[in-house]
């Protein structure tokens, strides 16, 4: 059986003292031993922070984003071993909103995948559609070509190493959500197109779930979870959603 797992993804939110509270809220709020796994994705320079004080609980630390080279002379990247060596165990690849504000194409969203896998953190594979292509029907297509870009490089079995977060881009910061049965539609075809490994993978939805509506997601047997957005930076909100995924 797949374990859920509910992702709390920051975006660039937080000064020191706000993440400080927000880590803290959740280190007393989140005890003890849990069937779901739990994860905070905070901004680069909150990492060494989140880590500090989630030390001894079962709360994982996961990055935003990553660099496809190894080192070098790429000013303001950040490596793949730099986040293991500080202890990233997750790291986001390909969100909507890099995709979008920094263009980063299907081949370059492969790249980063492969980097993050080969120092041994796990990546989160993050596809979706926008309003205008869901309209269009052309939703399955989208997605699959997103997907297959990373299959092409890493394999099947590469990609299963990793996660899938299927989020649909016109219910990111909207307020606005998929159905569960919306949502549940899309995971299906990720396990298909995923072949052998399908079973396996875990695939979290993550579209502006709320405590409200987290339940309804999580009861469709192809959702493995959520990557929270806003409702990760309130700790009574976050905790909620982990609960509904126990």
């Amino acid at each position: 059986m797949r374990r859920k797992i509910v992702m709390g993804n920051w975006k660039m939110n937080s000064n020191s003292e706000s993440a400080e509270a927000l880590l803290k809220g959740l280190a007393e709020q989140w005890t003890g031993v849990h069937q779901a796994e739990v994860a905070v994705c905070p901004p680069y320079p909150y990492i060494a922070l989140a880590k500090s004080v989630l030390e001894n609980t079962n709360i994982g630390v996961g990055a935003q984003d990553v660099s496809q080279h190894e080192a070098g002379a790429y000013t303001g990247e950040i490596a793949a071993d730099m986040l293991a060596d500080i202890g990233c165990q997750y790291v986001l690849v390909g969100h909507s909103e890099r995709r979008d504000y920094h263009k980063e194409s299907s081949e370059l969203v492969a790249k980063k995948f492969a980097a993050v896998s080969a120092k041994g953190m796990i990546p989160v594979l993050c596809v979706g559609e926008t309003l205008e292509e869901r309209e269009a029907g052309k939703t399955f297509d989208v997605i699959g070509s997103q997907l297959m870009k990373v299959v092409d490089h890493c394999g099947l079995a590469g990609v299963a190493k990793g996660m899938i977060a299927y989020e649909p881009v016109w219910a990111i910061g909207t307020g606005k959500t998929a159905t569960p049965e919306m949502a549940q539609d899309v995971h299906s075809y990720i396990r298909e197109v995923m072949g052998p490994e399908g079973d396996q993978i875990r695939i979290m939805y993550g579209g502006s779930v709320k405590p409200e509506s987290a339940e309804g997601l999580f009861s469709q047997k192809d959702i493995d979870g959520a990557l929270v957005g806003g409702a990760s930076l309130s700790v009574e909100d976050f905790v909620a959603i982990c609960r509904a995924a126990e």
